[in-house]
């Protein structure tokens, strides 16, 4: 990658700056006095924005001509609805320019929870805010990143991402290392896991093309869990980067949950989860059952999302958002896919 000239870098703060200056004045916020670029954007650039009032956030979205998704679009509305509902565990919405590709939000105090220091209360907020965001009527929100209306299209989703992996950028760090795995271990894994999801809704009577009833679609924060999550010191949680969300498949959102390997929720309140989200959401038979069934494919979908560096995609995102420490980075990512791998067939007894 090409170094960035001191004059770039001048005209890229004040085009931040100037940014800055015209969100605050929608949201009727003080100007800005200073932008402090905030560590942890995995796929965006997030800065703290210093007024005479307070401190608010400015985020802006990744964008490329590969990768469609309207990552604005998708957090604005979602966080936009549950402001509607008095839903106050998310960052307040404040300004956004659509052109810019960026949003102003309320800053949050807060720091992450460790996995060490997770507890049970700290999963029933997430199944309350989860069931206060689909308190009927549920606004007809488009459906979210990657969003699975059947059986089959949850197969496809994790088959898709797989057969990525079967190309990947020979100038990323240990990519040998990475195409070994995937081909040894990750390939053979998936075609396991497949076949037991086959086996398992043939069992249940699941037809893997029929759609999942609509009254059976929540809206799903998406990518939803702790690593998207600051606690402040009063133990308050509130919810954040939502740029996925929208409506989907109460048995993705759940498997996504406990599939996130940044703080891990114990596979043994797996059950817990998924009661709760039945008794709050409705939930039929045939939706319990995929909760049950797609856990192990949705553990195969994120050691492949692990592995998006050593996509081109991938490292074109990371690159916008500058993470640094390239080669370190891929050699951990690697390691984090091999133990995701290894929690496939895990039980929630």
């Amino acid at each position: 990658m090409s170094s960035v000239t001191a004059a770039e870098a001048s005209a890229d703060l004040a085009a931040l700056l100037a940014l800055a200056q015209r969100l605050t004045a929608q949201a009727g916020k003080p100007s800005p006095r200073e932008l402090t670029r905030l560590a942890g954007g995995r796929n965006n650039q997030v800065f703290r924005v210093d007024t005479e009032a307070g401190p608010l956030v400015l985020k802006r979205y990744f964008t490329d001509a590969r990768d469609t998704r309207d990552r604005l679009g998708a957090e604005w509305s979602f966080i936009s609805h549950a402001w509607s509902r008095d839903v106050r565990v998310v960052p307040e919405p404040l300004a956004c320019d659509r052109a810019e590709q960026a949003g102003l939000y309320s800053f949050v105090e807060g720091r992450k929870l460790t996995a060490a220091e997770l507890a049970p209360v700290h999963v029933e907020a997430a199944i309350d805010f989860v069931l206060a965001v689909n308190a009927p009527p549920r606004p007809a929100l488009a459906p979210g990143s990657e969003a699975c209306f059947s059986l089959a299209e949850h197969i496809a989703t994790v088959e898709r991402r797989v057969a990525r992996l079967a190309t990947l950028d020979s100038d990323v760090p240990h990519v040998a290392e990475a195409r070994q795995f995937v081909a040894t271990q990750l390939q053979p894994a998936w075609a396991d896991v497949k076949a037991t999801v086959l086996s398992g809704a043939a069992a249940e009577g699941l037809g893997l093309e029929a759609a999942i009833p609509a009254d059976q679609v929540c809206l799903s924060p998406s990518d939803f869990g702790f690593h998207n999550a600051l606690i402040d010191d009063a133990g308050k949680l509130t919810f954040l980067d939502f740029e996925y969300a929208g409506r989907d498949d109460p048995a993705k959102l759940a498997s996504d949950f406990f599939c996130q390997p940044e703080v891990p929720v114990p596979l043994a309140v797996h059950e817990h989860f998924t009661e709760r989200l039945t008794e709050g959401l409705g939930l039929d038979a045939a939706s319990v059952a995929r909760c049950r069934l797609l856990l192990d494919a949705y553990q195969v979908k994120w050691t492949c999302i692990i592995l998006n560096d050593f996509l081109p995609l991938g490292a074109t995102r990371r690159a916008f958002a500058d993470t640094g420490a390239w080669a370190q980075r891929c050699a951990a990512q690697l390691a984090k896919a091999e133990a995701q791998l290894g929690l496939i067939g895990a039980t929630s007894d």
